[in-house]
């Protein structure tokens, strides 16, 4: 039996993007164990792919060296003697941990000074000339031997799947607040890369207005981080404090987060991991895109709508208009967003 260790991205969208790579190398090594050495805030998309034998939890900081731990959590994971690691993030302290824990293949991309720590390696792509990064994780497998006759398929989209624990501590939720599971919609006015990211809150609120209008059962559930409470705080003022809009921005885990998406009628959200979320839930979405391009990180799933206005000046990859305008999403109306509603399938 194989042994493998993912070294996991930190951010909850790239972490999703993975998840073909780990199914693909179960594809290659059908027999193979994989487990994910992970973040707290993005162990949750890990345990939601069925590939991953088990999640590995630490909290390894951002920007952050926190050498005593590395050498730590090194030494726990050599007694379980990986054959191989998959090293997602770019940075030089990723690599130290299976690098002191003797794992013999350490596969990833070159960057900053990681000559030595990683031994099998690709060039990072250029800014201007990236792929896609389910495309950009899978590149990694030629770089393990695989029997002969096995392809890979670079067009895998990415799958989770919902935890029945998850599941059940959102039915509690919702039968505290007197919910419906088939009338929820999710909303996620959050995205961590900043403003130009993010469609107003007054449009989100005008929507959330004209769901419950059409349909006078619905109830509106805001999701995010606990940074995005006041957006969600925002959009429920603007909406005059509708109580069928529901402010549960940093009032979930990730894990149930991920099963109210799953159990949504369709979710509407910015350019953020949730999107790629509910994309590879399956659910009916909107993604609105506004600084960045839908071609690099477009939700991988055939129930998306993406409404992009594709301006002369986008995408800017700012975090604040250069041109202070912010069109690229203003000029998005909720009538835009609600008729693309009605016509998901």
């Amino acid at each position: 039996m194989i042994r493998i260790l993912i070294i996991a991205p930190n951010w909850i969208g790239d972490a999703v993007m993975s998840q073909p790579l780990l199914a693909t190398l179960k594809v290659i090594y059908p027999q193979s164990q994989i487990d994910v050495l992970a973040s707290p805030w993005v162990a949750p998309i890990y345990r939601a792919c069925t590939e991953v034998h088990q999640v590995l939890e630490a909290r390894l900081e951002h920007q952050q060296l926190q050498w005593g731990l590395r050498k730590q959590l090194a030494k726990q994971l050599e007694s379980n003697r990986y054959d191989a690691c998959f090293i997602l993030p770019n940075s030089l302290k990723s690599a130290l941990i299976p690098w002191l824990a003797n794992i013999p293949l350490r596969i990833g991309y070159r960057g900053e000074m990681r000559f030595g720590l990683i031994n099998l390696s690709l060039d990072n792509p250029s800014k201007t000339n990236r792929p896609p990064m389910v495309n950009h994780y899978l590149a990694l497998c030629d770089l393990m031997e695989h029997p002969e006759g096995i392809e890979i398929n670079t067009s895998v989209d990415p799958k989770l799947n919902i935890s029945p624990a998850a599941k059940q501590s959102v039915s509690t939720k919702l039968q505290a607040v007197a919910i419906e599971k088939k009338s929820i919609y999710v909303l996620c006015p959050g995205a961590e890369y900043g403003v130009t990211k993010r469609w107003p809150t007054e449009h989100f609120a005008a929507l959330a207005q004209q769901l419950i209008a059409n349909e006078p059962n619905a109830h509106i559930i805001l999701l995010g981080s606990r940074g995005d409470y006041a957006l969600g705080e925002s959009i429920r003022a603007h909406a005059n404090n509708d109580s069928k809009i529901h402010n549960w921005c940093g009032d979930t885990t990730l894990d149930e987060a991920i099963a109210l998406i799953g159990m949504s009628k369709a979710l509407v959200s910015n350019d953020s991991g949730l999107m790629h979320v509910g994309a590879a839930l399956k659910v009916p979405q909107v993604a609105i895109f506004g600084s960045s391009d839908p071609h690099h990180t477009p939700p991988l799933s055939d129930k998306a709508k993406v409404i992009w206005l594709n301006l002369p000046c986008s995408p800017c990859h700012k975090k604040e208009c250069p041109l202070g305008h912010l069109k690229c999403l203003k000029d998005i109306s909720p009538e835009n967003v609600f008729e693309a509603i009605q016509n998901l399938h």
